[in-house]
């Protein structure tokens, strides 16, 4: 067993691979579909923050079932929390720049992928 093998059954409940699998595969676009639900419907992005963790909390139900990992792993949902956070906040900003800028092109125009900027 390699360390790192060892790192990720200790502290994350799990082989590399599953983990790598459930979070980008199974759950990854749940939580984009939850930063877009959540810009599109403008309220604020600390209900992102208890989306995810809910879809933490499902990840490892579905590591416990699928795969055979450990359900109360700590260091398994912290690190899906924080995946799953970073893909649904991405998702957030992505999708309110786009409503800043068509909403009020008079005042905003787009400025990268996750910006705008004033209008002068």
């Amino acid at each position: 067993m390699s360390l790192l093998e060892f790192v990720t059954l200790d502290w994350f409940g799990d082989t590399p691979f599953n983990v790598v699998l459930l979070n980008f595969v199974l759950i990854g676009p749940a939580s984009f579909a939850a930063g877009q639900a959540v810009a599109i419907t403008w309220r604020h992005w600390g209900q992102l923050v208890f989306y995810t963790a809910l879809l933490s909390a499902a990840l490892r139900f579905l590591d416990f079932s699928l795969a055979g990992g450990e359900l109360w792993s700590e260091g398994g949902f912290v690190l899906g929390w924080a995946v799953q956070m970073s893909i649904g906040a991405f998702a957030f900003r992505l999708t309110r720049s786009r409503q800043m800028v068509q909403q009020y092109p008079w005042l905003y125009r787009r400025k990268g992928l996750l910006g705008w900027e004033e209008r002068h």
